[in-house]
């Protein structure tokens, strides 16, 4: 069983996978997410998360990221490695896009950075970092 920042067991995929590649680290960059041409986060303190074959991700501080352009939604996923993702929808007057970004509010011991930190789709955001 792996432990999740709260202190509750849940099985995790490190049980099976020990040698699972996961890492986070500061990205060491200035990151910017636009939608829909709208400044949502910016932040010299974002976390970039490397995972198994999959392209980093940047996970931005939530106090960098303009909530209320954002608001949670239903929709919830389960990764083995980091713990449950909850989604959020980019809102501004009539327009709505979902699902832009996600966060872990509760994850593994092991990825516990990334509690209070979001990521955006880059297909729905445009994320820049130099």
């Amino acid at each position: 069983m792996g432990t999740l920042v709260s202190g509750k067991e849940h099985k995790s995929g490190y049980e099976s996978h020990p040698d699972y590649l996961l890492r986070v680290m500061p990205a060491g960059r200035h990151v910017r997410v636009t939608v829909d041409d709208e400044l949502v986060a910016e932040t010299e303190q974002a976390l970039e998360l490397f995972e198994a074959d999959y392209a980093p991700v940047f996970y931005i501080p939530r106090k960098d990221v303009r909530m209320g352009l954002l608001k949670g939604n239903e929709n919830r996923s389960w990764c083995p490695f980091k713990g449950e993702a909850h989604y959020w929808d980019f809102k501004r007057g009539e327009k709505e896009i979902p699902s832009v970004a996600w966060s872990y509010e509760d994850p593994f011991v092991e990825v516990s950075n990334i509690r209070e930190y979001m990521a955006f789709y880059p297909d729905k955001a445009k994320i820049e970092a130099d």
